[in-house]
Order: C-alpha cells, then structure tokens, then sequence
C-alpha cells in the first residue's frame, strides 16, 4: 500500500526505495524519494505525510501490527 500511495503523488517513480524492518511486535518502514519528490510526499504542514501514516497504520491495525512510516529524501 506505501508503494501504490507514495507512486500516485511523485514524479520521480524509478527513485523510489522502500526499507523495511520488522521486529516482534512492529514493521518500521522507510520511504526514500528523490530529493525534488520529498515536498509533495510531505505536503504542507506535513498533511500528505500524515495521511499516507494513517492509512497505512490503518491497513496494518486490521492484520494487528503496528507500523512506523518514516520519509527520507
């Protein structure tokens, strides 16, 4: 799902890296976009940023994990 979202809002698609850890009882996930991509990811005021952590968050509650969304660009 942070693939399919993260593609929709950047214009740099081939830039797009996904990092992810998994412990017992959380998945942190690290987004890496293009530097010139990182202000749509995060929007203004952090809005885009917060939406895209919702609802993946939200996806994740369903299967009982927690999720950490973080960007880096």
């Amino acid at each position: 799902m942070l693939v399919y979202l993260i593609t929709q809002i950047v214009e740099d698609k081939e830039a797009i890296e996904i990092d992810i850890e998994e412990s017992d009882t959380k998945v942190s996930m690290v987004a890496r976009v293009a530097p010139d991509d990182m202000g749509r990811v995060i929007g203004k005021r952090g809005r885009v940023a917060h939406a895209i952590r919702t609802l993946v968050g939200a996806a994740a509650a369903k299967d009982g994990v927690e999720v950490e969304v973080d960007f880096d660009g």
